[in-house]
């Protein structure tokens, strides 16, 4: 099945102005009973789901780090010691602006595209001296061997539940939810729910640069988040910890379900406690953050993006009546 997000390769998909990119149709589908669940990497499904659907079960995140994929030709321990005006290839905005805080002699340029696509633009077309992939996507596909580096935390904060694969399913439908629970991972759905919570209050997307890391150590959780311009020049950046109640069901039956979803996820009654924990984390932090300024800057984020989904709008209707014209020269 095919998305309107897989369609779309020539823009940046912040510049699109549309949600559920990867998801509309396959929750249609859900809706419709046509299939009984749909899996997503977790990134890209909304912090609010259609009225009906809801997340059944988030599987063992892989590595949610961001990877810089050097060309062939190049080598270098890092961004940070690459020649000044190198080109690096990015069409997240939170990516973007990180590097441009934080390495501002290197350029950005927007690349689109799946994974070859990409690869192709660095190596054949050389439009770039470097990419920055999720490290997770490379892995998948086999091609670990093509990381040069993977950014750190303090380099590049990552996008929220990047890495992580979740199942999507009707709310009410208790027999595939308890087919589902067992896959879920229970550290990879306390991270990803106080992850989504944060971004969810924040009412941030792809069109703002918002970004995470998140940690438990013993019965603690740490969530670190980011709010950056568009230029990378502000930030806020801040972190909280709460504690929870680590569980492992083992992969036993589970038939009772928390009475509540948690941005938008369900699961086993006995994590209840410790979503209930993991998002007012993810909440509490958001506010703290805002009222330190980072909803000035989400504010001005917003506005500039949705000033360029209207450029982009107009060059298309542009393009498109020039097109009408030649033609209707033509016909003459």
């Amino acid at each position: 099945m095919t998305t309107t997000g897989d369609k779309i390769l020539d823009t940046a998909l912040s510049k699109i102005g549309e949600k559920s990119l990867f998801t509309r149709e396959l929750e249609t589908a859900l809706l419709e009973k046509q299939v009984d669940f749909v899996v997503h990497s977790l990134k890209d499904l909304p912090t609010e789901l259609p009225i009906g659907l809801t997340i059944g079960a988030i599987c063992k995140r892989d590595n949610p780090r961001d990877a810089l994929v050097l060309r062939s030709d190049l080598s270098c321990d890092g961004l940070s010691s690459l020649p000044a005006g190198s080109v690096i290839g990015t069409s997240s905005l939170r990516r973007a602006a990180q590097i441009r805080r934080k390495y501002p002699h290197l350029q950005i340029s927007d690349v689109r595209g799946n994974l070859n696509t990409r690869l192709r633009k660095l190596e054949e077309e050389k439009k770039f001296d470097a990419l920055v992939l999720a490290v997770a996507g490379l892995e998948r596909m086999g091609w670990k061997d093509k990381i040069s580096h993977v950014l750190e935390p303090s380099e590049c904060l990552y996008a929220v539940s990047q890495g992580a694969i979740a199942v999507e399913c009707r709310a009410l439908d208790e027999d595939i939810l308890c087919l589902l629970a067992a896959l879920t991972d229970f550290p990879t759905l306390i991270n990803c729910v106080a992850e989504r919570a944060f971004l969810r209050h924040l009412e941030g997307g792809c069109s703002v640069p918002v970004a995470v890391h998140t940690e438990i150590k013993g019965n603690e959780l740490t969530l670190a988040g980011g709010v950056f311009s568009i230029d990378g020049t502000d930030a806020v950046l801040d972190s909280m910890t709460t504690n929870i109640s680590c569980i492992s069901l083992q992969r036993k039956e589970v038939k009772k379900f928390t009475t509540k979803a948690f941005a938008a996820v369900v699961a086993s009654e006995e994590y209840q406690a410790s979503l209930e924990a993991a998002e007012q984390l993810g909440i509490d932090l958001a506010v703290r953050m805002m009222a330190s300024g980072a909803d000035i800057i989400l504010s001005i984020a917003k506005k500039q993006t949705a000033e360029e989904i209207m450029k982009q709008e107009a060059t298309k209707s542009a393009a498109l009546k020039e097109l009408d014209t030649l033609g209707s020269n033509n016909c003459n």
